[in-house]
C-alpha cells in the first residue's frame, strides 16, 4: 500500500486523522495560519515526496502549484493546517504484536534524526520497555490502544498476509501563524502504510 492508498484508507476509517484536502488550482489558502502541503503519487517510489510544512498561504500556493504541474495524472497533492507536535511516533501493529516508537516533538527527530525515548513491545499480554518507560503515559497508552481494533479491521487482508501496518502519530495543537499553541492537545494519525 502505498502514501496516497494510506491517505485514503485514514480519512475514510473512524481514526482521528488530518483533515487534509485535495489541492486543485483554484485552491486557496488562508492567511492566517500555515499549511502543510504534501504529494501523493498513484505508481512509483513514494518515499521522500516534496512537500511544504509549516509555510504561510503564499508559499504552500506556489508551491502546490509547481509540484501539481510536475506529477500531472500521476498522483495528487494534499494540504491541511499545519500543527505543532508534542509526542510523536509510529503505531507498527501485526497480527501477534503491537510496537510503538515515540519521541519528543516531530516525527522526524524519529525518522531522520534517529532520535527515541521509547520503544514499547506489546505481545500475548506482556509489555516491554526500551527507554524511558514514562515518557508515554497511561492514558495516551489507553488512546493508542483503542484503534488498533479498527486498524485491524481496516487491514485485515494485510496482516492475514503477514505484513504489518505502519501509522504515524503525534500528539499535536493547532497553532496560529507565529507558531503559538491554540487550543487543547489532540491525537493526530497522518500516515499509514503495510510493510
Amino acid at each position: 500500500m502505498n502514501k496516497l492508498f494510506g491517505f485514503l484508507e485514514l480519512k475514510e476509517s473512524l481514526l482521528p486523522t488530518i483533515p487534509w484536502k485535495e489541492y486543485h488550482e483554484d485552491t486557496t489558502f488562508e492567511s492566517d495560519r500555515l499549511w502543510t502541503v504534501r504529494t501523493a503519487v498513484h505508481r512509483g517510489d513514494d518515499l521522500n515526496l516534496p512537500r511544504a510544512v509549516g509555510v504561510d498561504g503564499a508559499e504552500a500556493k506556489m508551491f502546490a502549484n509547481n509540484v501539481l504541474k510536475k506529477l500531472r495524472d500521476n498522483g495528487m497533492v494534499i494540504y491541511y493546517p499545519y500543527f505543532l507536535a508534542d509526542k510523536s511516533g509510529t503505531l507498527n501493529v501485526f497480527n501477534d504484536r503491537i510496537v510503538i516508537e515515540a519521541v519528543k516533538e516531530d516525527l522526524w527527530n524519529l525518522v531522520t534524526y534517529s532520535n527515541k525515548d521509547v520503544t514499547i513491545i506489546i505481545d500475548d499480554h506482556e509489555v516491554r520497555y526500551d527507554g524511558d518507560e514514562t515518557f508515554i503515559t497511561e492514558s495516551e497508552m489507553t488512546e493508542l490502544m483503542s484503534y488498533v481494533g479498527e486498524i485491524k479491521r481496516m487491514f485485515r487482508d494485510d496482516l492475514i498476509e503477514g505484513k504489518s501496518v505502519l501509522l504515524e502519530w503525534s500528539y499535536a495543537f493547532m497553532c496560529d501563524k507565529e507558531k503559538q499553541k491554540i487550543g487543547d492537545r489532540y491525537l493526530v494519525f497522518y500516515e499509514a502504510r503495510t510493510v
